[in-house]
């Protein structure tokens, strides 16, 4: 055979199957174009140069490797769709006289020819919009760019090897599955009716425990801590059971409505009803898919649209005040008003330069230490000892003990408390339920009211653990109970914590920030020299760290985005090619039913039948997904001190909206390709 045979069968092939191959094509142009702008923003010096550009490039490294995984995954299943449509054509050719190893030979220029189309084609619009998404990334953070053209040869290298690999697997695969069928098989593989699934009552309640079991998990996690560790089991347990109840339910479904004779025996839904049962499971599996891809995509945009839009009250809760300082002491009785008036006079002179006063003062000591719920009984030393093995619930906690005589002065009230009487304040909306609150058995406070303002600083709420705070009558008799307990492990840390505000903008504020930290950092340094107690002295501003979150909830925003494209460029090809398949195979149905006098029209109403009894299913199962999701995720949006919950609740419900006109918008479009195809309107492939 000469030279360009092989390859010229490979193109018509591909020419005469353009309906088929033509969105798989671009769809692998889409995905390497994705994965280029990402890695090209992940290598960009101008991104590293950017205030918490390290952040922002492990961001989106993380990214790259999210959008090649799912690439490699979702390729393989849609070219799965290529593969049954082409097994009739690579069987004809066996019958005529064409061996395995000839038709490998036009499989490997076929798979060549889409790898050079997609890899070329991807890399180009990569390296055109590249620009334009590092432009788009700087102005969701907010910083300043260059405007100039760079092309990126190790963002080219990484995503040829990465792609290469993929189409590599994609041959094989295809290879493996030619190889291992006979020519009778090719020819009649798109005439096999698939079976239900057997065992379909067991896979549906299997589905449902699992579905059951993660909504649970959502429903009732206790605190944050415990929905970030809980949040992956229920992300798994969701997805499986997805599949199963898509899969196993679906084909009960279509039983039952085929039992109902007075909606089964209609035009509109006797051809459609009957042609589902007998394709469930890969239905099932492609309604699946849609539902979780709906899922991730609302989930990544609600949650990290939030974030962005409720940064300035984030930063509020991380950092309650606009300068926050928190001094280190080797013990309580160190903290002497000689030290702490220094550090004060400090920030009054450095304010002095800017003609400011601080407002909103917060001045207390504290003495810290960790600690574990046991049994109701707060234990001090590790949780991996003789006590865990009867633990009940086991997580730790920060317990701050403070002053009544500082709570008073600083919150301008005046509480009373006995020598065994204490005042309780949490954080993160969590509650502590008991009258009293004991140590190890030992040490026990009353809990006279649990009070639900306190100024904590900084430190406290970056901490992830839940934190209590006691006010006690006397700290030195519970430093002192506390560091009597036996154990080595346990360690109680001294702070004296100075915050306030100032009416400064941000840009004077910053300023203000680098003086105080740099005379702050000397006065320690000399203090630590002369051993006079402080062991460490911490100084934050609200200002200073304002690019930093940025730069933080700017990538996930934008990689969010990027993610939900990719996302949906699949959502919207499974769609598509489940449109196209299920056409051909109806096509045959559905000729019969026009010869005995269903029209054109009826058609179209078996359509819509088909939308309104199945493909919404995914949106509705989207939709239940972040319903019992919204209470475990609102309490992971804790730890990163985002406490609006109203702002939460309408980014998810304007991203569900949005995301059900798409979905309704993508289906009527892909449906007029089922409808052309099943009425004989365009039988052209």
């Amino acid at each position: 055979m000469k030279t360009g045979f092989y390859p010229k069968l490979a193109f018509d092939g591909i020419r005469k199957n353009r309906r088929m191959y033509v969105p798989f094509i671009c769809t692998c142009i889409g995905m390497v174009m994705m994965f280029y702008i990402i890695s090209y923003l992940h290598y960009s010096d101008t991104i590293a140069s950017m205030n918490g550009g390290q952040i922002m490039r492990s961001t989106l490294n993380l990214g790259s490797i999210v959008v090649g995984i799912f690439s490699c995954i979702f390729l393989f299943y849609t070219n799965s769709f290529l593969i049954r449509r082409r097994k009739k054509e690579f069987g004809l050719y066996h019958i005529l006289g064409m061996g395995k190893l000839n038709i490998a030979r036009i499989l490997f220029w076929e798979t060549l020819l889409t790898a050079v189309i997609s890899l070329v084609l991807g890399i180009g619009f990569g390296i055109l919009f590249s620009k334009l998404a590092e432009l788009a990334m700087a102005r969701l953070t907010h910083a300043q760019i260059i405007y100039s053209m760079h092309i990126s040869p190790d963002s080219i290298l990484f995503t040829l090897t990465v792609f290469g690999c993929i189409f590599i697997l994609l041959f094989f695969n295809t290879l493996r599955q030619v190889h291992f069928s006979n020519a009778i098989t090719l020819v009649q593989s798109e005439s096999v009716g698939e079976k239900p699934p057997k065992g379909n009552i067991l896979l549906g309640l299997l589905g449902m425990i699992c579905l059951a079991a993660a909504y649970y998990l959502a429903v009732t996690v206790a605190d944050p801590v415990s929905a970030l560790g809980m949040f992956f089991i229920a992300v798994i347990l969701v997805i499986i059971g997805t599949y199963l109840i898509m899969i196993a339910s679906s084909v009960l479904f279509c039983r039952l409505l085929q039992k109902n004779k007075r909606y089964y025996y209609k035009a509109n839904h006797f051809v459609s009803i009957s042609s589902m049962a007998y394709r469930m499971k890969r239905n099932g599996a492609g309604l699946a898919s849609i539902c979780i891809l709906a899922t991730m995509v609302l989930v990544m945009l609600s949650t990290t649209v939030s974030l962005y839009f409720g940064m300035d009250d984030v930063l509020s809760n991380r950092y309650p005040y606009q300068f926050n300082t928190t001094a280190s002491y080797n013990s309580f009785d160190t903290m002497s008003d000689e030290n702490t008036a220094s550090i004060r006079k400090l920030a009054s002179d450095a304010m002095d330069k800017y003609e400011c006063t601080p407002s909103n003062v917060s001045d207390y000591r504290s003495a810290c230490f960790y600690s574990y719920l046991i049994d109701n009984d707060f234990v001090c030393d590790t949780p991996f000892d003789s006590h865990s093995e009867t633990a009940n619930y086991l997580e730790g906690k920060m317990f701050y003990f403070v002053p009544l005589s500082d709570y008073n002065k600083m919150m301008g009230t005046n509480e009373t408390l006995a020598s065994d009487e204490a005042l309780l304040f949490s954080t993160r909306d969590s509650a502590y339920n008991e009258s009293t609150i004991s140590f190890e058995h030992g040490m026990t406070y009353t809990i006279k009211k649990q009070i639900d303002k306190f100024r904590l600083d900084g430190n406290s709420m970056a901490n992830i653990s839940t934190t209590f705070v006691l006010i006690v009558p006397d700290i030195h008799a519970a430093v002192d109970a506390i560091a009597a307990l036996p154990g080595n492990e346990k360690s109680v840390y001294f702070y004296w914590h100075y915050n306030f505000d100032t009416n400064l903008n941000r840009d004077d504020q910053i300023l203000l920030a680098n003086d105080l930290s740099s005379t702050i950092s000397d006065f320690f340094t000399q203090s630590y020299k002369q051993n006079t107690g402080i062991m460490r002295c911490q100084f934050e501003s609200r200002a200073a760290n304002y690019e930093e979150f940025l730069a933080d909830f700017g990538s996930l925003f934008y990689l969010a985005i990027v993610l939900s494209i990719v996302f949906l460029i699949a959502a919207v090809l499974i769609i598509y090619y489940k449109q196209i398949s299920e056409g051909y195979e109806d096509q045959a149905r559905f000729d019969i039913m026009q010869k005995v006098g269903m029209t054109k029209r009826e058609i179209k109403k078996s359509i819509n039948s088909q939308l309104l009894t199945v493909f919404f299913l995914p949106l509705v199962g989207a939709g239940i997904h972040l319903i019992f999701a919204f209470p475990m995720i609102r309490k992971i949006l804790l730890l990163f001190n985002l406490t609006n919950l109203h702002l939460y609740t309408i980014v998810t419900l304007i991203s569900f909206g949005a995301f059900a006109l798409f979905y309704t918008i993508v289906y009527r479009i892909t449906s007029n390709a089922y409808y052309h195809i099943v009425s004989g309107v365009s039988d052209s492939r």
